[in-house]
């Protein structure tokens, strides 16, 4: 930093990270050395977050070659220079391993980056290491802890370690940005795993629409709804980081129909909830709620109706909130899946299936199998061909109810904007359906748990969600910082 000047990088924004750097007041390597250091002080000691499984070894140099391309007058964007943290479900062709928290993958170095990671290179961010996560994204076991993997441990939530639920399966992804260990994340989400664990720890979450970002070089779940998407501190800069990493990619056939490019903060500022119309399923949502909860919700609710926008409540949006949430397509999906990815990974290895994982954990019984393999077991069932009437079957009805005759139909019939839930209740119907979702804080219960607001809206719909979230987020101002 310049000399004579100390700058407060606790909860600093894009804007103001790429005004200090044009000014000369901070460089990248100051900037990365600052969370190296938080990560030092709080996620291996202190109150242990235990949110970062692994540090970048290059994340210096390659901090120092950007403030080089700066200095030169090469500036690739408003991530320039910028530290990132990424799950580890995520390939880098690097020294970092990629294991989706599994120790069966412990020793795996990918052989290239995926494709969300060369979009970020190419933005001139700088991936400062990978975030601890569920094991295997959560689909291992009916009961596993969220947070919790094999390799890497039990990730805490910042604002009452130990005692908070972090929520799952992008938990190291949402605690880090929480803790300010790194400015931006990217989580996966196949079925809320962008949009809890943002809401649990205070930050803003994007799930986006499945095809607006690739998912190869991804360790997957479900072909028909994984995604990855940005996890930050505040809306526009979640928003300038999905900018950086949707794109079209010829390894990705969902990305083929997607836009191909959008700026999703032009016109920002001048965003406004007056004359838009909302709609929420307030007698499903207000059941899974208690009482502070719901006040929280009712509080939101008001919010958006004192700045001129409109709530239209809904006897119901899909067919299937009558029905419990079931993992048929996800069962067959993973084992199809998993299998694929697999035969990417080094035969030194020795696992190139999903029956070898389940070998492997039962091998290693009391490191592995702590939580049990349910899921894996009930997946290895599954043929591995997505031919089972079954699953065809689960497939087409997940579609039909959450699009056709879920949201797109009360979306058209109501003209409405988006639609509205709190957090940790509807996120599964969008989810099936494919359809983007954005989490904002939205304040706090009882126990000092970050509550959240959640707006959903219909293919490809991320602008006009990001606007309504923005001016939402403006009006609340319900993200507190993190002390430790």
């Amino acid at each position: 930093m310049s000399q004579n000047i100390v700058l407060d990088l606790n909860e600093i924004t894009l804007e103001k990270v790429q005004h200090y750097f044009e000014n000369g007041d901070l460089t990248s390597v100051e900037l990365v050395m600052f969370y190296l250091d938080r990560i030092s002080n709080y996620d291996k000691q202190g109150p242990m977050i235990n949110s970062v499984l692994e540090i970048n070894p290059d994340v210096l140099f390659i901090a120092k070659s950007l403030d080089f391309e700066r200095q030169n007058g090469k500036v690739r964007g408003p991530l320039h220079g910028v530290p990132v943290i990424i799950k580890d479900n995520i390939d880098t062709a690097d020294q970092m391993h990629t294991s989706a928290g599994s120790l069966s993958l412990e020793n795996h170095y990918a052989k290239s980056d995926a494709f969300v990671v060369k979009k970020l290179r190419d933005a001139g961010a700088v991936i400062i290491g990978k975030a601890n996560m569920t094991e295997w994204a959560n689909f291992m076991a009916y009961d596993m802890p969220n947070g919790f993997s094999s390799r890497g441990g039990q990730v805490l939530n910042p604002y009452g370690p130990g005692v908070l639920d972090v929520s799952g399966s992008s938990s190291g992804s949402a605690a880090a940005v929480a803790s300010n260990f790194a400015a931006l994340s990217i989580g996966t989400e196949t079925s809320g795993s962008i949009l809890c664990p943002a809401g649990n720890n205070n930050i803003v979450g994007i799930k986006p629409t499945v095809g607006l970002v690739s998912r190869s070089g991804i360790i997957p779940i479900s072909i028909s709804q994984d995604t990855a998407g940005p996890m930050a501190r505040n809306v526009k800069d979640a928003a300038i980081l999905l900018e950086a990493i949707q794109g079209n990619d010829p390894l990705d056939a969902a990305t083929l129909s997607a836009p191909q490019h959008c700026n999703y903060i032009e016109g920002l500022e001048q965003a406004t909830l007056k004359g838009k119309r909302f709609g929420v399923s307030y007698e499903f949502c207000n059941k899974h709620l208690n009482h502070t909860q719901r006040s929280v919700f009712d509080e939101a609710l008001k919010l958006i109706e004192d700045e001129g926008g409109e709530i239209i409540y809904l006897d119901q949006i899909s067919p299937l909130e009558n029905n419990e949430s079931d993992y048929k397509v996800l069962l067959h999906e993973f084992k199809s899946g998993l299998n694929h990815y697999l035969r990417s990974v080094s035969s030194e290895i020795k696992i190139s299936s999903l029956s070898d994982v389940i070998d492997f954990n039962v091998q290693n019984k009391e490191k592995c199998l702590k939580h049990n393999q349910e899921l894996l077991l009930d997946s290895n069932m599954t043929e591995g061909t997505l031919t089972s009437p079954e699953y065809l079957k689960a497939r087409l009805n997940d579609l039909e109810m959450t699009q056709n005759r879920g949201i797109d139909l009360v979306i058209e019939k109501h003209n409405l904007t988006a639609l509205i839930s709190p957090n940790d209740v509807w996120y599964a119907i969008p989810a099936k359906a494919g359809y983007p979702s954005i989490s904002v804080p939205s304040g706090f219960d009882d126990d000092g748990l970050p509550l959240s607001v959640i707006f959903t809206g219909e293919a490809y719909s991320e602008k006009k969600l990001i606007h309504t979230a923005y001016v939402f987020e403006q009006l609340s101002q319900k993200r507190v910082p993190v002390v430790f």
